[in-house]
């Protein structure tokens, strides 16, 4: 009898022990090293979810849906309320085809977090200070830069609108997070090129009309697909703030090296 509950503890603890061990390639023979770590976010990504109520979003993001399962690492709801969906260390499928700083699939490399708003209605004061409670803890507990906070049409500019015009960038930039114009915009020098800082400050440019209206959505509350008085004073100074960043190595934007 105990050699049979010895046996059954033995192949309890190997099943254990295998659901757990690391995914090997078994072509390969097994060199484990200790020098790794989990795949860093070196972003996050802000949506709106386009809905009629917080409920009907998260069965979205938790379901399979017609258009193929889409999800979030977090959603927050018009009263406040934060709900996590995806672990901080999964990917979730929130940013699709993507680009920022010419970094592909932010997928991978991202935070996708859902506001419940329908796109046309602005953001009520409760759920922009979760969110900057939320993007307090993210930024400082994942180490994410905190000049990293952008949105799904930033990174997505020929496909998405949101988080809309409507959406308080310049509150979040007065607590710290994403970037902002400064109030002393001095004028840019001769010789500056708007294009060349607009992809500087991360928008692809492969459609230039939809990443002008993506920079336009953001930092002038306007969806114009061509320059305005002012643009190129914004982008200078949006420019300059990268500069004055302190160095980081390049390989941690998609590695999370240290």
């Amino acid at each position: 009898m105990i050699s049979r509950i010895a046996t059954a503890c033995l192949l309890a603890w190997m099943l254990a022990s295998c659901a757990s061990a690391p995914e090997r390639n078994p072509i390969a023979r097994w060199e484990g090293s200790p020098n790794h770590s989990p795949r860093w976010a070196r972003a996050i990504v802000l949506h709106h979810t386009a809905m009629d109520s917080a409920e009907g979003a998260i069965r979205t993001l938790q379901t399979g849906n017609s258009g193929g399962p889409v999800s979030a690492h977090y959603l927050v709801g018009e009263d406040g309320r934060i709900h996590q969906l995806v672990a901080d260390g999964q990917a979730a499928w929130h940013a699709g085809n993507s680009r920022w700083a010419g970094v592909d699939e932010l997928n991978a490399w991202s935070i996708g977090i859902e506001i419940d708003n329908d796109g046309r209605e602005p953001f009520p004061p409760a759920q922009v200070e979760a969110l900057l409670v939320l993007l307090e803890d993210l930024t400082t507990r994942l180490r994410i830069p905190r000049h990293m906070v952008i949105g799904h049409s930033d990174i997505a500019p020929t496909r998405k609108d949101d988080p809309s015009v409507l959406f308080p960038w310049e509150a979040l930039a007065r607590a710290g997070f994403g970037l902002w114009p400064r109030e002393s915009l001095p004028p840019p020098p001769a010789g500056f090129d708007p294009w060349v800082a607009l992809r500087l400050v991360g928008y692809d440019l492969r459609d230039p009309e939809a990443a002008l209206a993506a920079f336009h959505r953001r930092f002038r509350g306007n969806e114009a697909r061509e320059w305005l008085p002012g643009d190129a004073e914004i982008l200078f100074d949006l420019q300059q703030q990268l500069m004055e960043l302190p160095p980081s190595r390049p390989e941690a934007l998609t590695t999370g090296l240290r």
